[in-house]
């Protein structure tokens, strides 16, 4: 069948998912969901979203069975917060036919509300990906992720960029990079998925760090040193939840990374610019629109830490400026002395 006769679904009209609509609309037609039908009327009667123009092969619904019906390849791209919500609402409409691939960038703790988060005992059984989430809420058996340096204004102005999809399936790699590969997007395959979704979403932390030290104008040695030292940490909390390093060491960990943790379009990388500077976490989070994933991770990364008896100093710092006020210039202080670990011990 000729690509371009088939129509592929986008569940979130954010930042990201309007990207990754806009990616699809090069090679075919794309159904994109969205809950405010203000939202729906504009991209369907003026072709706008968020202050991009789109394609006119983009057309927009408020119903997830419609979505399911019409689409047998759907990314739902919703924060984590939201995700299991939005896969239980999907769930009547999906079959084992369907192919999901998420491009969600976080973590799920069912039943665990983030305010009490820190009275909970958190192991390996209380967290989920996103996959592991679409797995236990649907039937759906092809699921993939998509994950890499994926800052989305520089993919909507053309530039040049690459992902990975990952999955257990090769059918779900062809599928993806054939939809969304263009002259403007190259698609690695992997089939590390939970290496792929940890790495995705640990990588934010760093970026939070990263935007604090540039908030208080230091330099890039240090920025280096976080970020390599921050790398170590991610493999090691990946690993005690099961993930391997590879995809920490591809283009869906150390890519992420670095264009995460240095690029000012990042939203956890402005958020820890903002705190940098001095501003208060809650008014930041108030004059954003979106999720900044980073902020929310780096509590769940903190109590899985814990609960593992790991030594995460870079992650454990980074916690406690966002949400124990900690100064950070003593973080800073704090980091340059201690007793790390050999430099490369991951390999």
């Amino acid at each position: 069948m000729n690509k371009t006769q088939k129509v592929i679904g986008v569940v979130g009209a954010g930042s990201f998912g309007t990207t990754i609509a806009t990616l699809l609309a090069h090679n075919t037609n794309v159904l994109i969901f969205s809950r405010q039908q203000e939202v729906v009327d504009r991209i369907n009667n003026e072709h706008q979203n968020i202050n991009i123009t789109l394609s006119p092969k983009i057309r927009a619904t408020r119903s997830l069975e419609e979505i399911c019906n019409t689409c047998n390849l759907i990314f739902p791209v919703v924060p984590s917060e939201n995700f299991r919500e939005t896969l239980k609402a999907m769930s009547p409409y999906l079959s084992p036919a369907h192919i999901l691939i998420h491009a969600t960038k976080g973590l799920d703790i069912a039943g665990i509300k983030m305010s009490e988060i820190t009275k909970v005992n958190i192991s390996r059984k209380n967290i989920h990906t996103m996959s592991e989430v679409i797995r236990q809420e649907t039937s759906v058996i092809r699921v993939g992720c998509m994950a890499g340096p994926n800052l989305y204004r520089e993919i909507l102005d053309k530039q040049p960029a690459a992902s990975v999809i990952a999955s257990e399936f090769d059918e779900v790699i062809k599928a993806g990079s054939e939809v969304l590969s263009s002259r403007f997007f190259f698609v690695f395959g992997s089939y590390d998925i939970v290496g792929a979704e940890m790495a995705g979403a640990l990588k934010n932390i760093i970026a939070l760090g990263s935007g604090m030290l540039a908030g208080r104008g230091l330099g890039k040695n240090l920025e280096a040193m976080l970020i390599t030292r921050g790398l170590r940490e991610m493999i090691e909390l990946g690993r005690s939840v099961g993930a391997t390093s590879h995809s920490f060491l591809g283009t869906a960990g150390i890519g992420d990374l670095i264009a995460t943790a240095t690029s000012n379009k990042s939203r956890n990388f402005n958020f820890g610019y903002r705190l940098g500077k001095g501003e208060k976490m809650d008014d930041i989070i108030a004059s954003v629109d979106e999720v900044v994933e980073g902020v929310r991770t780096v509590r769940i990364a903190n109590q899985l830490a814990k609960h593992y008896h790991l030594r995460l100093p870079i992650i454990n710092m980074i916690y406690s400026v966002v949400f124990e006020k900690l100064e950070l210039e003593k973080a800073i202080q704090f980091l340059m002395r201690y007793p790390y670990l050999p430099d490369v011990d991951f390999i």
